[in-house]
């Protein structure tokens, strides 16, 4: 709802499953409480009620040999059995006359005002037996009372028998029930949850191992297998994913072999080519549109030359055949080189190459300097080909915390948010439109890796991409 607080919900498989099966015992649980509380209420209050009017009922027949005396006699009868009542600790026996005024009472001659209820006038009325159960009115307790009519020999009703008793104990039975049916749901939702917990977890365990196998996929460790004890829905899927695992790193050692075997086949028409060409050009014989055309061929064909290059290193990647050879190297004298060399060329181009220079002392370290340069070669490239417009690049080196650190920005236009994540993947091109396989930068990130470095790209302040590249300074 725009402006309120979104609902939050559990994010897991666990916290859904149990939120929703705990929803439905407790729902089911209080229905069952409420149910098994309203029965038992129903019984409670059913069976008091059947004693008092079995009690009403002989009482009437006791003193229906009463009914033939005079008034006078009669009421001393009624007040000599109230006086000798056994049970008044837990009912009220009453001898109430047809205007509603106690004749005689259990808790003495004067138990209180004339009763209220309705079922006195509806037994007088109806000449017959009748309950009630609610709020006394003038106490305000619950009670339970039943009122049976009293005959006179000549048919006039003079009165009624009423007996009266508190619902406390009964009340306070349907409570305890209802206490111990509630007590049990909350056992029964806990047992629910505490067993839904672990089978929901022993599922979970299960999917967490796929999906870090999966993940390991994902990333490039093809062939990799799932183990699943398992026969079930979880089993087939990880034997799924092994097929799809085994598949795929036979698809990517077919695919390795081949490029390996075709860059191999092309190197020796690529140096021929080449080599011919360089020779053509360093003759005086070419005219000056021949010499242009070789010059074309020269340029493509040492662009085939490095991608074949990167397609080897590529393949030596894949298959875990690069290797480095680690020296102590002058990785600032390294870099220089390369920025002093491509600057000269990216200048032809009309693109100003800045070498950001720092006086302080940067020591040396462990590496393989033929990698590194090829490094720093290809993210200058790529800040050419994919920042050039921007016509400028700035490059500086330094040592920063125990890392050295070498940054490269372009103020071209920058890489697509939603492409940044992507782009060091092997084959990724994007949305450029510059040529290329697309590899480089996965070539690049795996050598630094090798140094037990980083690569990062990132769309700098103001424009353009920053390729930042640490290293350790000692190993």
């Amino acid at each position: 709802m725009p402006g309120g607080r979104k609902e939050r919900r559990p994010s897991t498989l666990q916290g859904r499953y149990l939120v929703g099966t705990l929803i439905v015992v407790c729902s089911l649980g209080l229905a069952c409480v409420m149910g098994v509380t309203a029965l038992f209420a129903v019984s409670s209050y059913s069976s008091l009620e059947a004693d008092m009017r079995y009690r009403a009922k002989t009482t009437t027949e006791y003193f229906s040999h009463s009914l033939g005396l005079d008034y006078n006699g009669f009421y001393q009868s009624c007040i000599a059995y109230a006086e000798s009542f056994q049970e008044k600790n837990r009912l009220e026996l009453q001898f109430i006359n047809a205007q509603g005024q106690i004749v005689a009472s259990s808790y003495g001659p004067w138990a209180g005002d004339p009763p209220a209820t309705p079922e006195i006038r509806e037994a007088v009325s109806t000449r017959g037996t009748r309950p009630y159960l609610g709020q006394d009115p003038d106490t305000g307790e619950r009670i339970l009372a039943v009122s049976c009519p009293m005959i006179y020999s000549n048919g006039e009703v003079i009165g009624v028998l009423r007996y009266v008793t508190s619902t406390r104990l009964v009340d306070r039975q349907i409570f305890l029930v209802a206490l111990a049916a509630l007590g049990a749901l909350i056992v029964v939702a806990v047992a629910v949850a505490v067993s839904g917990s672990l089978y929901i977890r022993s599922i979970l365990y299960s999917l967490d191992q796929i999906t870090q196998k999966a993940n390991r996929i994902a990333g490039g460790s093809y062939g990799i297998q799932i183990q699943s004890k398992y026969d079930d829905e979880l089993g087939k899927l990880a034997e799924a994913i092994n097929d799809l695992s085994a598949t795929i790193s036979q698809n990517e050692k077919i695919q390795a072999d081949f490029i390996s075997s075709l860059s191999h086949e092309l190197r020796t028409p690529l140096t021929a080519i080449t080599g011919w060409s360089e020779t053509l050009l360093d003759g005086d014989t070419l005219d000056p549109q021949t010499q242009r055309g070789v010059r074309i061929i020269l340029g493509e064909a040492k662009r085939l030359t490095e991608m074949v290059v990167g397609l080897l290193d590529f393949t030596r990647l894949q298959d875990g055949r690069m290797t480095l050879n680690i020296e102590e190297a002058d990785l600032r004298a390294e870099f220089e080189d390369i920025v002093y060399m491509y600057g000269s060329r990216l200048t032809s181009e009309g693109i100003q190459l800045e070498y950001e220079e720092s006086d302080e002392p940067l020591p040396a370290i462990p590496c393989d300097p033929k990698r590194m340069r090829q490094v720093f070669l290809n993210i200058l490239d790529n800040a050419a080909k994919h920042g050039g417009e921007g016509k400028r690049i700035q490059a500086s080196i330094s040592a920063e915390r125990g890392w050295v650190v070498i940054r490269i920005r372009d103020f071209g236009p920058g890489i697509p948010e939603d492409e940044l994540p992507l782009v060091k993947m092997k084959f990724y091109r994007g949305s450029s439109k510059t040529r290329g396989t697309g590899i480089g930068l996965a070539v690049c990130e795996e050598i630094v890796q090798m140094h037990g470095g980083s690569l990062t790209l990132e769309n700098a302040t103001g424009g353009g991409t920053l390729v930042t590249v640490r290293l350790p300074a000692a190993q």
